[in-house]
């Protein structure tokens, strides 16, 4: 029997069968035998095969080729990474300026993660009532930088409903994977697109403008009009894995298009003589702050350490 991986419990996975029946499943044991250095070897989005048992329940027998995953280094020092979702259509990363604030290191990391695993990403700005003159100019300088490497942005408030109904066009028959920082408000957004779902949600905290950890498991939740939207935990870090040395100034549009000009096919775009991503930024044709965050990126590979 086959079916579609729609939630994690934490000790269960609910399967959607492909004849409509949802069934609890749990990981055959062979999952853990074999290489897989991840703190999820079944992942929200996984297409499986199961085995029933006489209980009811069934058991996780074989998981089906993935297209793409997004993946992040993993906060249990035990394991080396953990995927959110597979099969997605597009990542959507919901960003606040303040309340709390997102950083743009934060952001180039999941842009470059989605960038490497080939999944179409896009900028959704929420909160947009909570900003002074200062947060909207900054805003619009965020949406100018993203939209001119490439990503789409939208602004909305899910609080209110503004801008909703343009950013639910762009999500039909998708795989969408919402995620950011806790208190961002994705499950409100979700709410505001899916009334009736009524995702539990948190206010952050005022004095420390964060958010706290309102969604626990991660969830495929499915659209009236086709396509899923996939809710998962906020995220605090992003850090990036599976990238080694030169490979990651692949996952920065503007500087692979540079770096076709570099005079040495394995520039680390940092140092070396005629280096055409170097140029560019001299120019401002590339962002100080993109730039910065690929040097961040780098760094983690030769540390071996992230720092959020």
């Amino acid at each position: 029997m086959h079916g579609l991986v729609i939630k994690n419990t934490g000790s269960w996975y609910v399967v959607r069968t492909d004849d409509g029946l949802f069934i609890n499943c749990k990981i055959k044991g062979i999952f853990r035998l074999k290489d897989i250095r991840s703190t999820n070897p079944v992942v929200i989005g996984d297409r499986v095969e199961i085995e029933m048992n006489t209980s009811g329940t069934a058991f996780i027998r074989t998981i089906r080729p993935r297209k793409n995953y997004m993946i992040r280094r993993s906060s249990n020092l035990s394991k080396q990474s953990h995927i959110l979702a597979a099969n997605i259509d597009l990542a959507l990363l919901i960003v606040t300026v303040s309340y709390p604030v997102t950083t743009t290191i934060f952001i180039d990391r999941f842009l470059s993660t989605a960038e490497a695993y080939q999944i179409p990403a896009q900028i959704v700005f929420n909160k947009i009532d909570r900003l002074d003159t200062d947060d909207r100019e900054y805003l619009n300088g965020l949406i100018h930088l993203y939209e001119t490497v490439g990503y789409p942005c939208s602004t909305v408030c899910a609080l209110t409903g503004e801008g909703i109904d343009g950013l639910v066009k762009a999500l039909l028959n998708k795989v969408t994977l919402v995620s950011g920082h806790s208190g961002v408000g994705k499950s409100t957004l979700i709410n505001r697109i899916l009334p009736g779902v009524n995702l539990k949600t948190n206010e952050i905290s005022e004095y420390h403008k964060k958010g706290v950890h309102t969604t626990t498991f991660s969830e495929m939740i499915p659209m009236p009009d086709g396509g899923y939207l996939i809710d998962t935990p906020g995220i605090k870090g992003f850090g990036t894995i599976e990238m080694e040395g030169v490979e990651v100034s692949h996952y920065f549009p503007e500087i692979f298009r540079f770096s076709s000009g570099c005079k040495y096919h394995n520039c680390s775009h940092r140092h070396e003589p005629d280096c055409s991503v170097l140029k560019a930024l001299r120019k401002n044709l590339i962002s100080e702050s993109r730039y910065k965050s690929y040097l961040n990126i780098l760094e983690d590979k030769e540390s071996g350490k992230y720092r959020e």
